[in-house]
């Protein structure tokens, strides 16, 4: 059996259709379950990598910080359970631009060049996995050139590349059904105007920021306004980001509520008194989420705590009436209580990756600026119809209180059934940068108060 950072550790990947890709791991899962010395399952799922050796790294270095608050004794009354973890791998892939993804310099602008895009283009094919897609994205690389000068190219363009997308978008306020039914020279129209978006404030010392592991502004740094050149090249990166971002919301949600889902309930139906803590970075928080709703054909599971790290989803997923009308794609998570403890979310202006991604679907919209009492304001924001969970943490959510990321030892008044926008603008510094103590105290303050059964 794998040990990391002294917690048994099971590895469970799944394909792109939500498959197990072996079943052997889930099974020497539930056998080591059924020895009965397990009190806490933590279900963890990366969002944007490359490979599983990215994933990997992540999960070491999380529960390094998990293993040290335990080991710290601020949270005593952990000092009697028993840990796990089911180590989630899905086939997910990082965004065209290397401001977005982890490890990407947030503050050098890449040439976009047609090199470039073609670049992109050919690594779209390793995304997508398909012959058809291939020969779709190969006849669009043959008007990447052409794309400065020729409406017809950039038409072309646009219809071959979204080709190889899922038709009927799931549910999000995201401007995804207006990306696949708009015409196609219109919304390369719309993603080539400039883009206004919030940024953090750079740190004055020398050397790039970047979005990944190291700190890209100062605690408590002021917002600023960032805005994108737009044109023609811009535009075609833009396309390509929503592009990814399209199938990646797609996969992570059909990942989660199916294969995730159906290893849960097994696991939920076997061991009932074992306490399901799920956690989830980027579309993994979207995963995870959709593993606990269920779907029209599986049912929800019921777990004990969630935690969403910079989730990459709107921030209406689990609001009320949000429009006056509709509620959130994930309000069921809310109303049904599949959640029996808290729903802990960490939301900071420093993630450049959620709070630059979401304005591109204001600009898909046709939506030019967010106006706040007459001033136009930056996209994205918690006043945008298009902002994202981690940026702006759950809006229009009547169970939903705004709180910050505490120091340690800071208790939490933690209730059942609750949801908690975390402002974590001093700790949490980039989109992937959540391997921090005070998120870890954060996530099992939210375990310390579910109550389990004596081993």
């Amino acid at each position: 059996m794998q040990m990391v950072q002294g917690f048994p550790y099971f590895e469970i990947q799944f394909n792109k259709d939500g498959q197990l890709v072996n079943q052997q791991p889930a099974d020497d899962l539930t056998n080591f379950l059924g020895r009965g010395n397990t009190s806490d399952l933590f279900v963890i799922s990366h969002g944007w990598n490359n490979d599983i050796e990215d994933a990997r790294s992540l999960y070491s270095r999380f529960f390094a910080t998990v293993r040290s608050v335990i080991a710290s004794g601020d949270l005593p009354n952990l000092a009697t359970r028993s840990f796990a973890i089911m180590a989630i791998f899905w086939p997910s892939k990082k965004f065209a631009d290397p401001a977005l993804i982890p490890g990407g310099a947030a503050a050098i602008a890449p040439v976009i060049t047609p090199e470039f895009i073609n670049g992109e283009l050919d690594y779209m094919k390793a995304m997508f996995d398909d012959p058809k897609a291939n020969v779709a994205l190969d006849k669009a690389k043959l008007q990447v050139s052409k794309l400065e000068d020729s409406p017809k190219a950039r038409k072309q363009f646009a219809t071959l590349v979204r080709s190889v997308l899922p038709k009927k978008p799931t549910a999000d306020v995201d401007a995804s059904i207006e990306f696949i039914h708009l015409p196609a020279d219109e919304i390369f129209e719309r993603l080539s105007m400039p883009v206004t978006f919030n940024i953090a404030e750079p740190q004055q010392h020398g050397g790039a920021a970047v979005i990944g592991g190291d700190v890209d502004t100062p605690a408590g740094g002021a917002a600023a306004i960032g805005q994108s050149q737009g044109g023609v090249m811009q535009g075609s990166l833009n396309f390509l980001n929503f592009v990814t971002y399209y199938e990646m919301k797609e996969r992570s949600g059909l990942v989660g509520s199916t294969g995730v889902n159906q290893l849960l309930r097994t696991i939920r139906t076997q061991f009932p008194a074992i306490k399901l803590h799920l956690i989830g970075h980027s579309f993994g928080a979207r995963l995870v989420s959709a593993a606990t709703a269920g779907s029209n054909s599986q049912s929800s599971v019921q777990i004990d705590t969630l935690t969403l790290l910079q989730a990459a989803f709107s921030h209406f997923g689990f609001s009320e009436h949000y429009d006056g009308v509709h509620d959130g794609f994930f309000r069921l998570v809310v109303t049904g209580k599949t959640v029996s403890g808290p729903i802990m979310i960490t939301c900071t202006q420093n993630d450049e990756a959620v709070g630059q991604l979401y304005p591109l679907a204001s600009r898909i919209a046709g939506q030019v600026a967010a106006f706040i009492g007459g001033i136009a304001a930056a996209l994205g924001d918690k006043n945008d119809k298009y902002g994202g969970l981690g940026r702006n943490g759950a809006q229009k959510t009547p169970e939903a209180s705004d709180d910050i990321l505490h120091p340690i030892p800071t208790s939490y008044q933690f209730q059942s059934g609750k949801l908690y926008n975390l402002n974590s603008d001093a700790v949490i510094k980039s989109h992937s940068d959540i391997c921090h103590d005070e998120v870890a105290y954060a996530i099992l303050s939210g375990v310390s108060m579910t109550k389990t059964e004596s081993l």
